[in-house]
């Protein structure tokens, strides 16, 4: 299996009551519709051999939320692989964002299958900020590991 690498910058506040929140998108197109539990994800996306990851990280955070990355000191959090096959390496930086302005980039799908009709989809749906506790439920499992990495980081 061909690795594919991808990085990612995770967005977290304080919240009113001192609680570590992070900002997370749902994943868009039909395949996560319905889903909820495990369907959402860090803003990352792939990059290419010899371009700079957080440049990448950085890129993708303005694609995916349609705002550019915070100008704020980044923390690694690491690298993890997902089920698929997908090498995700993500920083953490401080930072506050409206989802309700958040914009995603979109993706063409043929949809249904064998219909021969692409279909434009945002890559996230939504976005929303959730307690860490919560986006546990939330996040794709494998990236529930920048969670922990996170927290020890920084507390909370």
């Amino acid at each position: 299996m061909r690795v594919r690498p991808s990085a990612g910058l995770l967005l977290y506040r304080y919240g009113v009551d001192g609680a570590v929140e992070v900002l997370l998108g749902h994943l868009g197109g039909p395949f996560w519709a319905r889903k909820d539990a495990g369907a959402w994800s860090i803003p990352k996306g792939e990059y290419g051999a010899g371009e700079d990851p957080v440049a990448a990280a950085r890129r993708e955070f303005r694609e995916e939320l349609g705002h550019p990355a915070p100008d704020a000191e980044l923390t690694a959090l690491g690298t993890v692989r997902q089920a698929g096959g997908k090498q995700v390496t993500v920083w953490a930086a401080e930072g506050d964002l409206d989802p309700a302005t958040a914009v995603s980039n979109t993706f063409e799908l043929e949809w249904p299958r064998g219909s021969g009709v692409l279909r434009s989809y945002p890559e996230l749906d939504r976005v929303a900020w959730y307690r860490v506790d919560a986006a546990r439920e939330k996040l794709v499992r494998a990236q529930t590991a920048f969670l922990d990495r996170l927290v020890d980081t920084i507390g909370g």
